[in-house]
Parts: C-alpha cells; sequence; structure tokens
C-alpha cells in the first residue's frame, strides 16, 4: 500500500480489511479522488484549476493542513467549509459500496477514461462512478444525448422513443438522464430493441432517484451504464440536475432535444453541446404546444439544426470530425489487441451477410447475453461489427 497512505496522509484512508472481495488496492491518487468528490459539489472549478496544478493527494493534504498556495477564488471561509467536512469521510468505504453495487470509479488516466470529458476544462468531473460491464470510454465514441421536458405530452414519449430505438439499431448508444418524460422514453426505446444506452444520473449510482423509474434504472445498470459524478448513497438536489447536464453534453457525439419548454432544464444540455461544439439537433413539435416553444425557439435562433430521424441526427453526427470517433474504414485497434472478452466476442460473430442475434452469439462465446450486447457496442464503436435490425456482422473491409 501506498505509504502516504499509512500515515494516514489522507484523511479517512485506512486498510484494506473494510473493502472485501477486491484483487487489489485502489491508489493514493483514486483515494484523494473520492475524497475531493465528497468535499465539492460536481462541476467546481476551483478545485479543477486545482487539480491541473497539483496530484489529488497534495491537493487533499493541503486542504488538510491548511498549506494551501494562492489559489484563485479560495478564502479562509471556503478553505475552513472543506476542512469541515474532512472528518469522518471514508474513500475506503465509498469504493466498497460501489463494488457491491457492481461497479467501479474511474478517473482521468484511466483506460476506460473517455478524452472527450477534458473538453469541460476546470469543470472536468473528478472522477466517475460507473456500473455496468460496457466500457464506458468505448461506449461514448458512438453515443448520441437525447433529453426533453419531463412532462413530456404523448407524441414527445413517442418521437423521443422511436429515435432512440433507431439510433440502437444503427449501433449507436442513447445516453440520457433517466428522468421522467422524454429520458425515460428515450432508455426505453434503445432497451426495446435491445440495444445500448446509459443513464448519467444526478445522484449516486446505487441511488434509484426518480423512484417511480427504478425498474428502468435498474434495467439500464444490467444492459448498459450508468454513470455518476456523485459518490454512493448521494441524493439529487436542482444544482445537481443542472451540473449534469455539462457531463451529458460533454460524453456525446451530439444532443437531440424532443420536448422542451422555453426554461427547460433540457435547454441547458443543448447549449452546453453547442458550446463544446458538439452538434445540437431539436425535434419540432406543434406550434400551439407550450412544450415544443423552449425548442422551437432553439432551433429559429441557430442553436440547433431540425431533424426528423435517425438517419438525420447520424448524418450529422458523422460529419463531427475523426478526433471523436474512428473511421469505418479501418478499425482503430489491431485485432490482436483487443482485450479477450471483446477477442471472444468478435470471433463468435459470422462473417455472413445475415449475421446473428445476439442470443446466438451468447451460446456461441459463452457470455451472458447483456454482456454479449455491450461487448458488440465496443466493436461497433471500433468499427468491427455492425447492427442489421437483431443481427450483428462482421464488417466487411474494402
Amino acid at each position: 500500500m501506498n505509504q502516504a497512505l499509512e500515515q494516514p496522509r489522507i484523511p479517512g484512508a485506512r486498510r484494506a480489511e473494510t473493502v472485501t472481495g477486491t484483487d487489489h488496492e485502489p491508489d493514493s491518487e483514486r483515494l484523494a479522488r473520492v475524497l475531493l468528490g465528497r468535499l465539492s459539489e460536481p462541476g467546481d472549478a476551483m478545485v479543477g484549476r486545482w487539480l491541473r496544478q497539483l496530484p489529488a493527494v497534495d491537493v487533499v493534504q493541503a486542504i488538510r493542513d491548511g498549506t494551501v498556495p494562492d489559489h484563485p477564488g479560495l478564502d479562509t471561509t471556503r478553505l475552513a467549509g472543506y476542512q469541515a467536512r474532512l472528518p469522518g469521510l471514508d474513500p475506503w468505504m465509498d469504493l466498497k459500496r460501489v463494488r457491491d453495487a457492481g461497479g467501479r470509479f474511474i478517473i482521468p488516466g484511466d483506460t476506460e477514461w473517455p478524452s472527450q470529458l477534458d473538453d469541460l476544462g476546470d469543470g472536468r468531473p473528478i472522477g466517475l462512478w460507473v456500473t455496468g460491464t460496457g466500457s464506458l470510454r468505448l461506449l461514448a465514441l458512438r453515443s448520441v444525448a437525447v433529453v426533453g421536458s419531463r412532462a413530456c405530452t404523448a407524441y414527445g414519449a413517442h418521437v423521443a422513443g422511436e429515435l432512440a430505438a433507431q439510433l440502437a439499431e444503427r449501433g449507436w448508444t442513447v445516453v440520457s438522464g433517466a428522468a421522467y418524460g422524454i429520458d425515460a422514453a428515450a432508455h426505453r426505446g434503445a432497451l426495446a430493441v435491445g440495444g445500448m444506452t446509459a443513464a448519467v444520473l444526478a445522484c449516486g449510482v446505487d441511488v434509484a432517484y426518480p423512484k417511480g423509474n427504478a425498474e428502468l434504472i435498474r434495467r439500464i445498470g444490467v444492459q448498459g451504464l450508468l454513470v455518476s459524478e456523485l459518490p454512493p448513497g448521494e441524493h439529487p438536489n436542482r444544482f445537481r440536475f443542472v451540473l449534469r447536464n455539462r457531463v451529458i453534453a460533454a460524453l456525446t457525439r451530439g444532443t437531440v432535444v424532443v420536448e422542451a419548454a422555453v426554461r427547460s432544464g433540457a435547454l441547458s444540455t443543448a447549449r452546453r453541446a453547442r458550446d463544446l461544439n458538439r452538434h445540437t439537433m431539436g425535434v419540432a413539435g406543434p406550434v400551439t404546444s407550450e412544450l415544443s416553444a423552449g425548442v422551437h425557439a432553439l432551433i429559429r435562433s441557430g442553436g440547433a439544426t431540425l431533424v426528423t430521424d435517425a438517419a438525420e441526427i447520424t448524418e450529422l453526427i458523422g460529419a463531427i470530425g475523426d478526433d471523436l470517433a474512428p473511421q469505418r474504414s479501418g478499425p482503430v485497434l489491431p485485432r490482436d489487441l483487443l482485450e479477450p472478452a471483446l477477442a471472444r466476442v468478435l470471433e463468435a460473430v459470422p462473417a455472413a451477410a445475415e449475421g446473428a442475434p445476439v442470443e446466438r452469439l451468447a451460446r456461441q462465446s459463452g457470455f451472458p447475453p447483456d454482456e454479449v450486447l455491450q461487448r458488440l457496442y465496443e466493436l461497433g464503436s471500433l468499427g468491427y461489427v455492425e447492427r442489421h435490425g437483431a443481427h450483428w456482422r462482421v464488417v466487411r473491409r474494402r
């Protein structure tokens, strides 16, 4: 174990007896980032600026000792607030709780960390809590956010579900916030066709919120991914929803707003996506509907492109550039460098034009269907396989 933790340099750090069933102990930087996630709210730009200058371990130690270097925006009152929250924090227990929930805590520098989140600058997440067996980095390479009003109309729910299903059938990961209304419709649309979806939460990944979507959130955690900046057990508030939206915007290659009133929170996701140079799209609704007034204003101002189906969405997303996704004409990684689970699923995919359904590939590879589906979407992000309806087949090189 790192000597700095045994001193203890990081408050709350203790021996691994509290973390059972692990193959290795977390490093000190990971533990320090868990602590910083407890000390600050998501998107704390001051902590973000600090982390650009110092390792997280040094940041925690400086807060603890009060030996903080000259730092813009950090006054004695704010430092005292950080110090007051330090006693009793237990990063080991937080990591144990997420492992018990089948998840992990990823930080910048990990192979699973999506590099596009770095576009958030000082507001980049300190780390992300993730449940689900798929790779967040790979699944985010071909992802689209579908967001909108919580109090949506039947029209909005139908359109969101249809768009999500069409995107999933084209091999795209659908990302939303697991809220009522458009978010839930988008997740359900992707799940209904055996597609991949990820929910970015404004609470801990072990907290089902809203409670009415508990079963949906559970299913997303099995078939897709649950993602949050907030530690296990944390509950949402109004500000955390707004801050969560910036992660949705940065994580995905584009954002589609299906229904949103003039003051809808979904518009903040669209604005962040636009500021991050992501494609922002909107679906028109009835001109008499207040729930579409925000989308219409966004389109009219030039802040979003009008789209009506998944083909129009993917045409725009595919034009974003080569830096966020690999070219379809060739794999990013040589096939022999794929991790064993990916290689095993790829071996099971037939080269025949008709392909094979997930259930057959599960029998061939020996993995559960949900895990096979996640691996197929990862392979699709890398350009190895493609989805046609309910079947998957190997991409033929030209």
